[in-house]
């Protein structure tokens, strides 16, 4: 597919620190960290900012969908961006509006 090496859509959020050789190609590639460095990194960086309860990247998917509700992001958009098959999977998420959360500031938005 031309144009890979400049298309955001190929890009690697998480790039491995060091390339290996594909089996298929023998040639130099670098892939995606996997999950479970990804995973170690969250629970750290948790833990060095003093956080009582434990990071984890299933806590960063959730505070990206309330505040998406909280925005007054439509359920199917919501539901699109998590992947989820079934909208309710998604609608889950409706409790946070239900207690009323929605009015807390998130402190990376004060």
């Amino acid at each position: 597919m031309p144009g890979r090496a400049t298309s955001l859509a190929w890009q690697s959020l998480f790039p491995a620190s060091r390339p290996c050789t594909a089996r298929a190609t023998s040639r130099q590639v670098l892939y995606h960290l996997h999950e479970s460095a990804v995973q170690r990194a969250v629970h750290d960086v948790g833990r060095a900012a003093g956080l009582t309860k434990g990071a984890t990247c299933h806590a960063l998917r959730h505070s990206f969908a309330t505040h998406l509700l909280g925005a007054g992001t439509d359920i199917r958009t919501i539901q699109t961006l998590l992947g989820h098959n079934d909208v309710r999977t998604t609608m889950i998420y409706n409790h946070i509006v239900d207690r009323g959360l929605l009015d807390v500031i998130s402190p990376l938005d004060r």
